[in-house]
């Protein structure tokens, strides 16, 4: 156990009463096991939702905004409530933790993705405990599209950590929904092979949260790529079993991780950061890049979408227009449009001293074999 580092993601669900109001007990219950985790040697990590639940009563709602303003303006009011309540539940175990706003730009640029990584590694190595929240007072696309469950797979991979727990009010993955029927089963384990398990995922999406089961298998799927085991589950009764989980003696659902971890550099381009474009290349291309582990090279691309620079993330897709992966490109988009179907002799005398690769092959990570057919729009890689 010593020197692990675990991520806990506590959803809002798992935080609030049946009024939607931020439950003292529940939190002081969360913050007493992430303690008596921490003090048995790993180092701890708390992706926290309930910013927005925290709030918006003191705005005089009923309910939780469904606006954009209103989900915003409680956040507000939420985010410091909610981190002062950690900080005064921790110190009650002699711990302090530091809260940590991020928003999905901050994952997109690799210098302040380093940024990030270096702050939360400070804060690990002196025994502070991070408490980490989208910043939803001023992130539009996080509260619209996002929840932590994402968030929580990306600080993950981010710290190359070795557990990510997810804490819900269901007691792990099912084949469908327990409350409407009574014959689905849980599902203990799920492989790192398997593409698809028998889990309908589309339920138990909480009106007080973001997320819901399909969220959180998503989110388990690239921590579980990056080479993160994953648990799912219930808090339980006693202080010890966040460590109970980690010791693979939970009662939820596990995800094992693949055999292979990624370096954070690949974790950066495959998960963390948006593509900014799109390249559609021939066969012999396709071949080169996925089955011989070759570079890519201008006389191979027959499309060129979006306008990037570069430097920057770009999407690559085969003949029919299936997902190979994706990469930093070399070239812009201006430059590639141009060159696109040239041979390196013909690229130089037109750019002298150019790189003659647009993708390196130590600058390209493969889609995972269960990738959708049909790849991302050139208009959702520029945004």
């Amino acid at each position: 156990m010593n020197h692990k580092t675990v991520i806990v993601k506590i959803g809002t669900s798992s935080l609030t009463d049946d009024s939607g109001k931020l439950d003292p007990e529940a939190l002081q219950a969360h913050v007493k096991a992430l303690t008596r985790l921490k003090q048995t040697g790993s180092r701890v990590v708390l992706i926290s939702s309930g910013a927005v639940a925290a709030g918006f009563h003191e705005l005089g709602l009923t309910h939780r905004p469904r606006s954009l303003a209103g989900k915003q303006a409680a956040a507000a009011i939420g985010q410091g409530h909610l981190v002062q309540r950690y900080r005064e539940a921790f110190s009650t175990h002699g711990e302090i933790c530091a809260q940590v706003l991020l928003t999905r730009s901050d994952f997109d640029h690799r210098v302040r993705f380093l940024n990030a990584l270096h702050t939360l590694q400070f804060l690990l190595e002196r025994g502070i405990i991070p408490v980490i929240n989208e910043n939803d007072s001023v992130a539009v696309d996080e509260i619209r599209w996002g929840d932590n469950d994402i968030l929580a797979a990306l600080v993950a991979g981010l710290l190359q950590a070795d557990w990510l727990l997810f804490v819900t009010d269901t007691d792990g993955l099912y084949t469908a929904n327990p409350l409407d029927h009574p014959e689905a089963k849980k599902v203990h384990r799920i492989g790192p092979v398997d593409m698809s398990p028998p889990v309908k995922v589309d339920y138990s999406k909480s009106s007080l949260g973001s997320g819901g089961m399909r969220a959180k298998l998503i989110a388990a799927r690239k921590a579980s790529r990056a080479g993160i085991r994953v648990y799912i589950g219930t808090a339980g009764e006693s202080p010890d079993w966040m460590l109970d989980a980690v010791k693979e003696r939970g009662s939820g659902t596990y995800m094992d991780p693949e055999s292979r971890r990624s370096s954070r550099k690949e974790q950066w381009i495959a998960a963390h950061s948006r593509p900014r474009g799109y390249l559609k290349v021939d066969e012999g291309a396709a071949r080169a890049l996925v089955e011989r582990g070759k570079s890519l090279l201008p006389c191979g691309i027959v499309e060129v979408d979006g306008n990037f620079k570069a430097g920057e993330i770009v999407e690559v897709a085969g003949p029919e227009g299936s997902p190979l992966g994706r990469g930093v490109t070399r070239f812009s988009a201006q430059l590639l449009r141009r060159v696109k179907g040239w041979n390196t002799r013909e690229i130089s005398r037109l750019v002298p001293n150019h790189p003659e690769e647009v993708i390196h092959r130590n600058d390209w990570v493969s889609s995972p074999a269960e990738a959708s057919a049909t790849i991302q729009s050139p208009q959702e890689a520029s945004r």
